[in-house]
């Protein structure tokens, strides 16, 4: 019986391995990170409306949706990547795009909450915005793979 749980277990992990990598292209680090950030945004954003009396289940529901949302387009922006031949340049623009705002939302929930928020986390906001214009930027990006084929 339990030979046939672990085994049913290494294929699940293997499945969702398999599924990972290809949809996202692999778990990378800023998308580990992401996950953090957008789980740490639904818990404090809950604890914030809790705090203030204005926890609503159907909020709850659509603050998730959002949330899987944020995966898809992410996953959709790894089939551009492929699709153009790029070493997983717009889905990384995506993924910082989506980390400044997570962040700023979790200090917003955070400050909801009452809770003192250190200056050094507001400027890790602005580190990924910058992170996620410098893809916004196609004409540099176009420049380097010139300079590339010369």
């Amino acid at each position: 019986m339990y030979e046939h749980i672990g085994q049913l277990f290494k294929m699940l992990v293997a499945g969702t391995g398999a599924v990972t990598g290809y949809v996202w292209g692999g778990w990378s680090l800023p998308l580990h990170l992401l996950l953090w950030f957008v789980v740490i945004d639904w818990l404090t954003g809950w604890g914030a409306a809790w705090m203030n009396g204005e926890l609503r289940s159907r909020m709850g529901y659509t603050g998730i949706a959002r949330k899987m949302t944020i995966f898809l387009i992410i996953a959709l922006m790894h089939l551009v990547d492929r699709v153009l031949g790029e070493m997983n340049y717009f889905q990384n623009t995506v993924i910082f795009f989506y980390l400044a705002n997570e962040l700023l939302s979790i200090i917003e929930n955070v400050g909801r909450m009452g809770v003192p928020i250190p200056q050094s986390l507001r400027n890790v906001v602005q580190v990924f915005q910058i992170k996620s214009e410098e893809g916004d930027k196609p004409t540099a990006r176009k420049e380097e793979k010139k300079d590339e084929a010369l």
